[in-house]
């Protein structure tokens, strides 16, 4: 059976969701990845971490070289993730339960991951209404409706239909990013300082660095999501690449191009300061590059609606075996549409950049430790044998509470606490530094080598025996 004939079509709804993906199902390949995650961040929310950053403090110079640093590395760990799905065929966090366990990573990985799912579509939803009153003069609390009920609709479809969708918009997003960079040239409107290397501080370049590293980390739990249906024949390297520099070279061009546009004293709204930009090319053409962008938006918030209902059924599996039919994706979904909506309504476009700020920061604090634990087991405890059928199973060989995941992830996030920079709280560590954060470069070393340690009375012979008999990891 060739790759074409196992290939779901666009326009089919997918039957699985959480389950194993067998061989005889897979499709597509490893290439097909620069799409989804090239389109990923041609959106007005990406953009929007460009003007974020900038507001944060640092001169022009000094955000866009964190912006370049940032999506350099949250990138590099984002796609190890995604490197794990055509080897397990499982969505990214189902694959957690063989480190934190099979409540274990209910509790402590899938409410955060939640969380995200929800915080980035809020944010994506209010910058969706704010595009849609600027386009269509609607009001910008109908625009969050519209737009959490169009992310859903696309969602239901599911994994075929937001590849397909990626690769129409691949060409036109492409475009919209070269005109809107000479829009920017055009207007070449900058503050005075705005290129002066020596006006260096710290403080606001480190977070902006987070802020960014912490938007392209923010993929990683649902990663996967998007390369579990390749054939495992596709490799570790080639979807690491076909993912790293399409993710992270898109967001060092959308994320500076958000930094370059936010206006000559950084006090346009992104939407404003989008419109802007594409007017200075043509009068009416901001209008015409929002639309491009909102597209992106859209699609954007199906990704994150599909991997958040994967979540919700992950987490309801875990307490009480469910069926993971289409109904129930369905349900999921509409959960996540009514909750994105709700949340978008009371936080408001006028509260969007703090909201998005902090969730952004939290959310990378939250999933550092989980991205070492994850990945060092992955590529070097377990070097990616895992008995898959065993992941299903409460009381199977990963057990209900992975204790040496959920320790090691307990360790790295509590020595991150003293670094912690965000606006409600500074910690001590970091406040004697200048409010400097360096909590990346803490929780993850912490994590991995407490992993690491913790890791050493593992039984990964009988592992490997059964992963062997069972089958499921050696065909390609």
């Amino acid at each position: 059976m060739s790759s074409s004939d196992k290939a779901l079509a666009p326009s089919q709804v997918e039957t699985r969701s959480v389950d194993f993906v067998p061989h005889s199902e897979r499709f597509g390949k490893a290439r097909d990845l620069r799409n989804v995650w090239f389109v990923g961040n041609v959106n007005l929310t990406a953009m929007a971490t460009g003007v974020v950053a900038l507001s944060l403090g640092a001169n022009l110079i000094w955000t866009i070289i964190a912006v370049v640093a940032g999506s350099l590395f949250g990138t590099f760990f984002m796609a190890f993730h995604s490197a794990q799905g055509p080897q397990l065929g499982l969505p990214q966090l189902v694959q957690s339960r063989a480190q934190f366990g099979y409540i274990g990573a209910a509790l402590t990985v899938w409410i955060f991951a939640l969380a995200n799912y929800v915080a980035y579509n809020t944010s994506d939803a209010i910058l969706s209404g704010s595009a849609m009153h600027q386009i269509f003069k609607i009001p910008a609390e109908l625009g969050f409706f519209i737009a959490a009920a169009i992310a859903t609709i696309i969602a239901i479809y599911g994994y075929a239909q937001i590849h397909f969708v990626n690769k129409v918009l691949y060409w036109p997003s492409m475009a919209a990013l070269v005109l809107m960079t000479i829009g920017v040239l055009v207007r070449g409107s900058f503050p005075a300082g705005a290129f002066d290397l020596s006006n260096f501080q710290l403080a606001p370049t480190m977070t902006a660095f987070v802020i960014v590293a912490g938007f392209q980390l923010g993929w990683a739990p649902y990663v996967s999501d998007y390369s579990r249906y390749l054939p495992a024949k596709e490799g570790v390297r080639a979807t690491f690449h076909s993912t790293y520099w399409a993710s992270a070279l898109s967001g060092v061009w959308v994320f500076g191009l958000g930094a370059l546009a936010s206006g000559p004293n950084g006090d346009l709204t992104p939407v404003e300061a989008f419109k802007t930009v594409g007017d200075s090319i043509f009068n009416g053409f901001g209008t015409i590059l929002l639309i491009l962008l909102l597209a992106g938006l859209l699609i954007v918030m199906s990704v994150n609606a599909y991997g958040g209902s994967l979540t919700l059924i992950s987490m309801l599996d875990s307490f009480k075996k469910v069926n993971p039919t289409k109904k129930l994706r369905l349900i999921a979904l509409l959960v996540m549409g009514v909750s994105v909506w709700g949340i978008a309504q009371f936080v408001g476009e006028a509260r969007f950049n703090t909201f998005y700020g902090n969730a952004l920061v939290f959310l990378a604090y939250l999933f550092t430790p989980w991205t070492a634990v994850n990945l060092v087991d992955y590529f070097y405890v377990r070097k990616g044998v895992y008995v898959i059928g065993e992941i299903f199973k409460k009381d199977g060989i990963y057990g209900r509470w992975g204790w040496r995941g959920n320790l090691a992830y307990i360790i790295g996030f509590v020595v991150m606490i003293p670094f912690f920079v965000t606006t409600p709280f500074v910690g001590p560590i970091a406040k004697s530094l200048g409010s400097v954060d360096y909590s990346l470069f803490v929780g993850l070393p912490v994590s991995a080598i407490a992993y690491i340690i913790l890791s050493k009375g593992l039984d990964l012979k009988k592992e490997a025996a059964m992963a062997a008999a069972e089958g499921n990891l050696t065909k390609h």
